[in-house]
């Protein structure tokens, strides 16, 4: 029996299994990552596929998966699964993606959902009805979605400039190496692609706004001659105007000294301004000419966008896992056709990434020219 044959409709799920079936490619960080939030949203992680032929069994026990399979196409013919998750590297996404809706399973991938926006946009479309993520998981920050209800009731005034950066150490040496430093593994761009695409995926999110225009250069601190080809940046400035006017910039990079995961982001407005730091993200700092203040993260005096978000109590810290889980939850929620709360990252959400990433290619090719980002 084909996955075709085994796939069910969310009404189905609704109606006949009360548990989410998952199966896992690609059994690192990533994949560990996601098969525990899918543990601990009720979901059974039913399957694996191991990298290599001879690895099927050893990517099961990484991920906790019932059973490991050799390959991709085996996986899809023989195990009954709902929900496929895409952890593999960023070249594979779009064959590992567009293989799985083939076979009529819902899928959630990680970002970049391809290393192109031509291939991101045909991942959409093939899509369809389909449950369809990329875990733009900042979203899910209790104070993340209290910016945002905030920014929407108009608090911040006219919104005029945002600054920001995402800032990580762990390529900063030499001698550091990864996959995602080869392009033939992870693709034409590496930090913005990595982590530029999470603070403008923030931004918008946000701002209710759009990039509309951008300026970039992007710069490689160490050549890493061991890999072959042309080296993929590591770090980027960026310039931005917004669709509604706002001007912003920001600045990417994986060579930063002492920062292991900052993004953050101010937004500027002419009542109130407003902060945000990935690596604090238990306080939202607001700012006014009066004086400013530290809003933490107390479900008591959240907006309900926000509280629904809270899984400690104050004082408690909520961190990436948190996050994590509450998107694959909310993936799940789809999937099994209940209400999902606004704010799910789809798969026209990681299009939209791809297309301001080619954008910053193309500037920083053209010497820093502006670039339109495409709607």
């Amino acid at each position: 029996m084909s996955m075709a044959d085994l796939a069910a409709t969310p009404d189905e799920l609704e109606s006949n299994q009360q548990t989410v079936r998952v199966a896992v490619v690609g059994a690192g960080f990533m994949g560990q990552v996601h098969a525990e939030a899918a543990r601990r949203a009720g979901a059974r992680v039913v399957a694996a596929v191991a990298s290599r032929s001879d690895g099927a069994a050893a990517a099961a026990r990484a991920v906790g998966a019932d059973e490991g399979y050799p390959d991709l196409a085996t996986l899809l013919d023989n195990a009954q699964i709902d929900v496929l998750h895409v952890c593999t590297p960023n070249a594979s996404h779009a064959l590992v993606v567009a293989a799985a809706l083939s076979a009529g399973v819902h899928v959630v991938c990680e970002k970049p959902l391809a290393t192109g926006s031509v291939e991101a946009a045909a991942l959409v479309q093939a899509a369809g009805a389909r449950v369809a993520t990329v875990p733009f998981v900042y979203r899910f920050h209790p104070l993340v979605r209290e910016l945002r209800a905030r920014l929407a009731a108009g608090e911040a005034g006219h919104l005029a400039s945002v600054t920001g950066s995402y800032l990580q150490d762990w390529l900063s040496r030499p001698s550091d190496d990864d996959w995602r430093i080869d392009a033939a593994l992870g693709g034409p761009s590496r930090a913005f692609a990595d982590i530029g695409s999470h603070w403008c995926d923030l931004f918008e999110f946000v701002a209710g706004d759009r990039i509309a225009r951008l300026s970039a250069r992007t710069a490689v601190v160490h050549e890493r001659a061991r890999h072959a080809g042309a080296p993929t940046e590591d770090l980027a400035a960026v310039q931005f105007t917004t669709a509604a006017g706002t001007l912003g910039t920001l600045v990417v990079s994986q060579v930063a000294a002492g920062r292991k995961n900052r993004l953050h982001l101010e937004l500027s407005g002419t009542e109130a301004s407003f902060g945000f730091d990935q690596e604090d993200p238990e306080r939202l700092w607001i700012g006014r000419r009066a004086g400013g203040q530290t809003l933490l993260r107390d479900p008591a005096t959240l907006h309900p966008s926000a509280a629904r978000y809270v899984r400690l109590p104050a004082g408690h810290a909520q961190g990436y896992q948190d996050c994590f889980d509450a998107f694959v939850a909310d993936t799940y929620r789809a999937v099994r056709g209940e209400d999902v709360p606004d704010g799910l990252p789809t798969f026209t959400d990681g299009l939209r990434a791809t297309r301001i990433t080619d954008a910053v290619l193309a500037s920083a090719a053209a010497d820093g020219a502006w670039t339109e980002v495409p709607t």
